[in-house]
């Protein structure tokens, strides 16, 4: 049994459809999580009085998700579900205070997920031991 070309021409153009729908969907669904994650990482910024970012304008979006990302997941892995308390996460949080970058918290971010850029799913699971003594030397 043969195929005639215009049958594949056919289930081509369809997955050719499909698969630009998917994009226009998951586009969409992209652009809304981060504005709900953008509006978290402000009324964060605010509640904990953390400081302006520094930086272009893309960057300083991409930068207050990417601190806010960081710093939750921080302090989830190391006094929420850590041995740390609140007298050690105060000096932690007075060090985060003092890195005003931008570029700084989203370069955080692609070391920590690099093989997924668009979203850090999951980033309270890694190990933070890293991150929080890059942060202590910055």
């Amino acid at each position: 049994m043969h195929t005639h070309p215009s049958e594949v021409q056919i289930s081509t153009d369809c997955w050719k459809a499909a698969r630009d729908a998917d994009t226009v969907a998951k586009d969409q669904w992209l652009a809304a999580r981060r504005a709900e994650e953008q509006a978290a990482a402000i009324e964060w910024a605010e509640r904990f009085d953390m400081p302006p970012l520094e930086g272009s304008e893309r960057a300083l979006a991409w930068g207050e998700r990417s601190r806010f990302q960081l710093v939750t997941a921080a302090y989830t892995a190391l006094v929420s579900e850590g041995t740390w308390d609140e007298a050690d996460w105060a000096v932690l949080e007075d060090k985060i205070r003092s890195i005003s970058r931008a570029g700084w918290w989203i370069d955080q971010v692609r070391h920590e997920a690099p093989h997924n850029r668009v979203e850090v799913e999951g980033l309270h699971r890694r190990p933070v031991a890293a991150w929080v003594a890059k942060l202590r030397a910055a």
